[in-house]
């Protein structure tokens, strides 16, 4: 499945999700579920405080959705293909080549810390740790 169908699909869920909250929230106004389910007492149809609570979860809808892309956007983003030079690596930042270090640091919250594997460490310590 590609990036954006994978996208569209979060985006469709959590849109159906949202339509079926306003579809709850009039079926409850309309046919006084409270009253025909649990016997509560019958109340009238309020139309302003229905209108008011399908906007607000409207509005709800439109920043959840908006941020759902926005995040899933990032994401694509990061998992894209970087050039990376096979000599230094150094990466291509539009561009601009920057040590993979800095590229990392400014384009995640990953933290990096320096180390040397066991093959580097035999190779070029091997003399010194003895």
């Amino acid at each position: 499945m590609s990036k954006r169908t994978f996208t569209t699909r979060i985006l469709f869920f959590e849109g159906v999700g949202f339509v079926l909250i306003l579809v709850l929230l009039w079926l409850n106004e309309l046919l006084d579920l409270p009253h025909r389910l649990l016997g509560a007492p019958s109340t009238p149809v309020n139309w302003r405080e229905s209108i008011l609570e399908s906007v607000l979860v409207l509005a709800l809808a439109a920043v959840i959705l908006l941020w759902t892309y926005w995040a899933l956007a990032r994401i694509r983003h990061l998992e894209g293909f970087v050039p990376i030079c096979l000599n230094c690596k150094r990466v291509d930042a539009s561009g601009k080549w920057i040590p993979i270090e800095v590229y990392i640091t400014e384009h995640s919250e990953a933290v990096l810390s320096h180390s040397v594997c066991p093959e580097c460490k035999e190779k070029h310590y091997a003399k010194v740790l003895k």
